[in-house]
């Protein structure tokens, strides 16, 4: 539900054919938060950049391992997200997942279309028996820290390098593992009160 209009918002597998709808949202976003953070807007779209863009959401797509999500308001993308495997070869395949990137059209900020492509990732990770997710944000980009700091994210001390003399901060979300299932007391007998669910 888009919360400032009532209107129904759809969330739903990418396909090659929303290819363009999702660079649209991508180059918003990087303009929005690079921007507030100091680049100039010819870093950050620009002819090459625009072919990079392609090939990567053209691959993720694509890709059997990879989820790319559209958050979509009467027919248009208004968010975007795309999750899989860690792409360090030092993380743990069999218990990470990573959310590669959530992004939601500026001006639709706050109204918690971020917060519902988030709630999907956590399902990736608990549908594919994952306890860990691994995230990198952009230090300057300090509404998307505080986004995933209320999800749960903290920082993991690790860093790689960004533009303009800035990092990229590498951020942990630990999911609570289930409860195991409660001990049957008793083996072998059953009292009055016990083995009657369903009754």
């Amino acid at each position: 539900m888009d919360l400032r209009t009532g209107t129904p918002m759809d969330v739903r597998e990418a396909t090659l054919a929303d290819l363009d709808g999702i660079i649209d949202v991508h180059t918003q976003a990087r303009l929005a938060y690079y921007g507030a953070g100091g680049l100039a807007s010819g870093s950050i779209v620009n002819p090459t950049l625009a072919q990079e863009q392609r090939v990567g959401w053209t691959a993720a797509i694509e890709s059997p391992r990879k989820r790319v999500l559209c958050a979509v308001v009467e027919g248009r993308i208004v968010g975007i997200a795309a999750m899989g495997p860690p792409l360090s070869d030092e993380a743990d395949a069999d218990g990470v997942g990573q959310l590669y990137q959530i992004h939601v059209v500026p001006g639709r900020w706050g109204e918690g279309i971020g917060s519902r492509l988030h709630g999907l990732f956590v399902r990736y990770l608990e549908d594919a028996s994952l306890s860990t997710g691994l995230l990198e944000v952009w230090e300057r980009n300090s509404r998307a820290r505080a986004f995933y700091t209320r999800h749960g994210w903290k920082p993991d001390g690790e860093f790689r390098a960004g533009p303009d003399n800035s990092r990229y901060i590498c951020m942990r979300l630990e999911l609570m593992p289930l409860p195991a299932p409660a001990a049957t007391p008793h083996a072998g007998k059953v009292g009055p009160d016990e083995g009657l669910a369903g009754a």
